[in-house]
C-alpha cells in the first residue's frame, strides 16, 4: 500500500512537471488584442497577376483569426506591415510518361520581403525574407491550374508571416 502511494506521488510529480514551461497567452509576451496591426497591400514585383492582393487578404484573415493583434482596416495601427513579393518560381516535379519534357506537377515557390514597424516609435520589428510554396497539378491548362493554386500559396505565405509576427521571432 505504501509503495502504491509512493508510485502515485511520483507519477503526479512527473505529470505536473511536464506542464511547467507552459505559458498562458501569446508567445511574444503581449496581451492578446492589446496592440493593433495594419496590413498594407503587398507590392507584387513578379509577373504573376493577383498575387499581391491574394496574399494581403490571406494575411489579414490569418491575423484576425489568430487574435494576438487587433486588425485595423480603417485608420492607423500600432504596427504597420508592408511587403514586396520579389520572386515567383515554378519547378517541374513530375513529368508526363509519354513526354519527358512536359511537366505534370509543379512546385511553386514565392519569396516575399516583409517589414513590420511600430508606428509611434518607428522601430523596426521585422525585416525579413519569407518563403512559401505549394504544389500544382497541371490538368489541361497551366493558367487555370496556377489560378487555383493561388489561394493555397497565399495561405502558406500568410501562415509563415503571421507566425513571425505573433511569436515575436524578430
Amino acid at each position: 500500500m505504501r509503495a502504491l502511494k509512493l508510485f502515485l506521488c511520483c507519477l503526479a510529480a512527473v505529470a505536473l512537471a511536464g506542464c511547467a514551461s507552459y505559458h498562458l497567452g501569446s508567445a511574444n509576451g503581449t496581451v492578446a488584442g492589446g496592440k493593433s496591426i495594419e496590413v498594407l497591400p503587398f507590392n507584387n514585383q513578379t509577373l504573376q497577376p493577383r498575387l499581391g492582393s491574394a496574399l494581403t487578404q490571406s494575411l489579414r484573415e490569418r491575423l484576425q483569426t489568430d487574435g494576438t493583434y487587433r486588425l485595423v482596416t480603417h485608420g492607423d495601427g500600432d504596427v504597420v506591415v508592408t511587403g514586396v513579393i520579389r520572386n515567383y518560381d515554378r519547378e517541374g516535379l513530375g513529368y508526363l510518361s509519354r513526354d519527358v519534357a512536359t511537366p505534370e506537377n509543379y512546385r511553386v515557390d514565392v519569396v516575399v520581403h516583409v517589414t513590420a514597424r511600430e508606428r509611434a516609435s518607428g522601430r523596426l520589428l521585422l525585416d525579413k525574407d519569407v518563403k512559401g510554396h505549394t504544389l500544382v497539378h497541371i490538368g489541361s491548362d497551366l493558367a487555370s491550374a496556377e489560378r487555383q493554386a493561388l489561394a493555397p500559396l497565399a495561405d502558406d505565405l500568410a501562415q509563415n508571416i503571421a507566425e513571425l509576427l505573433t511569436e515575436g521571432a524578430w
